[in-house]
């Protein structure tokens, strides 16, 4: 791609002589300011941007040169993730940048499409990312698959104790029961991060040290079942997460918190799942702030439905995808159920009733972030009334919960 004379762009990994660019337009891209360093602990922005330095050794990394200078970049971030009890290979898209001189001349959309191919090649059929502009992601195949809900309930609001057969311990953050409540949790909650040592730390990276606590919930028999990150600070109790295994932990977490009842006068955190807090408390009456948190693109869809847990049915579907990017998810993915190994199996033939669908919207089909009765509804797919019941009942009504950043 040629600019003018004096624009000599090509497309190349980025190795590790390039990472202080890679820094560099990191740092411009983010702006980060001085706040968001003091709060995270580091002394300096040059610190801030080096703890990206393992996700780039981690990540697969491309970018746009003009000779030597890097201009444009994209990080793909391996991850697994558990899709409705199937752990998927992920793509986490990170790093995400383009100088402003070089910008609205499609070296992203270049970058994107590598960036697909090569995770279609590592067989990484889904891919998430935070996205700092929704609209231009969604225009690139991502849609919102997850919410954050963040809340603030006044002291007198706070939830009566209780009765549970266990206590809450006070413990370090890298506790083992802390991992051991986590992997359990993260095997049966859909979406969330399958998290390795290094996930551990990069959740942490930007936490104030000062600032980690972790609350955990042990039963009757001893077993850790329920963990909350918090801290206290100015009268504020401040939840950073709360995962459990099942209500007896979380009523047993609500009492922990209920106890400082003497020592603050607000609870504040953040829920990672469109599940209202206000609906299990008996004062309803607190403020909610829902926003989108991640988004999700489906890389491959022959594979991912090859590998999707839909329940059985007896009549079969196609799928009509569109996709901007990836030419090999348009076109037909037709699906019937095999009782016999109780598989579906996917054919590119058309099959049955169609479903008109854009790859974004299939995503948000299959990742359970709206049913397939709202969007037909909101006509973001097309298809016959018996067909629409069918795609309601075989996909899994569990809504993805995703708690981490990169």
């Amino acid at each position: 791609m040629e600019f003018d004379s004096s624009h000599q762009l090509e497309i190349r990994p980025v190795e590790e002589k390039d990472v202080d660019q890679f820094n560099e337009l990191l740092s411009y891209v983010f702006q980060i300011t001085e706040a968001d360093i003091e709060e995270s602990g580091f002394e300096n922005k040059r610190e801030m941007i080096k703890s990206k330095k393992p996700i780039l050794e981690l990540s697969k990394v491309f970018g746009w040169f003009n000779k030597d200078q890097l201009v444009s970049q994209i990080a793909i971030y391996p991850c697994k993730v558990n899709i409705h009890g199937t752990i998927y290979e992920m793509g986490g898209v990170t790093g995400v940048g383009t100088y402003p001189e070089y910008a609205g001349h499609g070296l992203m959309q270049g970058l994107i499409r590598l960036a697909m191919e090569n995770m279609r090649a590592d067989h990484q059929w889904i891919s998430y990312l935070y996205p700092y502009n929704i609209p231009y992601y969604r225009r690139k195949g991502w849609e919102i698959m997850s919410d954050k809900i963040s809340f603030k309930i006044r002291d007198t609001q706070l939830p009566k104790s209780v009765a549970v057969p266990g206590m809450v311990e006070r413990q370090d953050v890298d506790h083992e029961d802390v991992y051991k409540v986590y992997n359990q949790f993260a095997k049966e909650n859909h979406g969330a991060l399958q998290r390795s040592a290094f996930h551990w730390e990069e959740y942490w990276r930007y936490e104030n040290e000062d600032q980690r606590t972790a609350a955990i919930y042990y039963n009757r028999e001893g077993q850790p079942t329920g963990v909350m990150f918090y801290w206290v600070a100015e009268e504020v109790f401040h939840i950073k997460e709360m995962f459990y295994l099942n209500q007896e932990a979380r009523n047993g977490l609500w009492n922990f918190v209920s106890a400082h009842f003497s020592m603050v006068y607000w609870v504040k955190g953040d829920i990672y799942k469109n599940e209202p807090l206000a609906f299990l408390l008996e004062d309803s009456q607190i403020k909610e702030e829902i926003e989108p948190y991640y988004m999700a693109r489906i890389v491959d869809v022959e594979e991912f439905l090859k590998a999707f847990p839909f329940k059985s049915f007896s009549r079969p579907f196609h799928f009509q995808v569109q996709d901007p990017i990836a030419e090999w998810n348009n076109g037909v993915f037709s699906l019937t159920f095999d009782e016999a190994t109780q598989q579906t199996c996917i054919t590119r033939e058309p099959i049955g009733k169609a479903v008109a669908i854009d790859i974004q919207t299939l995503t948000c089909l299959l990742m359970n972030y709206r049913r397939a009765s709202y969007l037909s509804r909101i006509e973001r797919l097309h298809t016959d009334k018996e067909t629409l019941r069918t795609l309601e009942r075989i996909i899994p009504d569990m809504e993805a919960y995703f708690s981490d950043y990169f």
